[in-house]
């Protein structure tokens, strides 16, 4: 426990740093600026895997799989380019629903602050519960694996992104229920009061809570992925908090490029078959661990270097079916 504890601080300590030192003032995060917490992020993720290391040739840590440091690292490694990966799909939302509720830029980092801070207790829960239903049912590992292939065949032929209206979506028309919503804001607070005397929502509030509903729901994908390389239930939710602590300084780097990675959603598609396949056939046929981690690594780079230099002509043409 005691290593769950100081990663769980080191968690707090790290986001209490970024809202009350990095990010005191808000302000608009510029190309150069998210670069470059983008890197610094996906550095420490690598370098945490050197701790990974460490720890799993200690007692420090329980190793209920008996798993070598080696290995360990690598299942980390790769639940982490898992997460990441999985992640784009989620930045597209946000894009779109940051949009829709017209949320100046400067706030944006307040809200996927608070957002990301949702997350990491979500995460832990789903975390802690799918760890101990596949412990429990081994069958539940059949299920997972057919929800996945179901997903990424969902992904193959169901229809753009775009088509998400947040406004239109359960969670908001629920919240007006709840809570009387302006469309007027007063810098980056989440509540203010009407002229009536009554507290209403502003934009940015509405904006994370739906936020924080859609990633719960693009856990239900990211989760079960992650469960299909380890089962550890340390290396799934380390490798998924570092992938979204990662995920506001990918936003803020992607957000003006998202056009240009059209095709990663195809690297997504054989990421999910692949683990789900895992999932399915993993009495028959073991895959090592080396041999995921590089199909996925291959994946990605694949997906990325083919939106690189097709991606903007697939969304002319895109543009011109429309």
């Amino acid at each position: 426990m005691i290593v769950w504890i100081l990663f769980l601080l080191g968690v707090v300590l790290i986001l209490a740093l970024d809202l009350g030192v990095f990010n005191k003032t808000p302000h608009i995060i510029s190309t150069k600026e998210a670069s470059k917490w983008t890197l610094i992020w996906v550095t420490l993720s690598f370098l945490f895997s050197g701790v990974i290391y460490w720890l799993y040739t200690t007692d420090y840590i329980a190793n209920p799989d008996h798993l070598k440091p080696a290995v360990a690292s690598m299942k980390f490694i790769t639940g982490y380019l898992i997460e990441l990966s999985l992640s784009v799909d989620n930045i597209f939302v946000i894009a779109i629903i940051f949009a829709s509720f017209k949320i100046p830029q400067k706030y944006q980092h307040r809200v996927l602050f608070w957002g990301i801070l949702g997350a990491v207790i979500f995460r832990g829960l789903m975390i802690f519960f799918g760890v101990m239903l596949i412990n429990k049912f081994a069958w539940t590992t059949y299920v997972f694996g057919v929800f996945l292939l179901f997903t990424a065949l969902k992904m193959l032929f169901s229809g753009k992104e775009d088509d998400f209206h947040p406004k239109d979506s359960f969670i908001y028309k629920f919240l007006g229920k709840v809570i009387p919503i302006t469309s007027e804001m007063e810098h980056e607070k989440f509540f203010i009061l009407t002229e009536k005397g009554k507290k209403a929502a502003t934009p940015l509030f509405v904006a994370l809570i739906v936020i924080e509903f859609m990633d719960v729901l693009f856990a239900v994908d990211s989760v079960p992925a992650i469960l299909a390389i380890t089962k550890d239930p340390f290396l799934v939710f380390s490798s998924n908090i570092f992938a979204i602590l990662g995920l506001r300084s990918m936003y803020f780097f992607l957000a003006n490029m998202l056009t240009k990675f059209s095709y990663l959603e195809y690297s997504l598609i054989a990421i999910l078959s692949f683990v789900g396949l895992k999932m399915l056939l993993h009495e028959w046929f073991v895959v090592p661990e080396w041999a995921s981690l590089g199909f996925i690594a291959v994946s990605l780079l694949v997906g990325i270097l083919v939106s690189l230099k097709f991606g903007e002509e697939k969304v002319l043409t895109d543009l011109d079916e429309d």
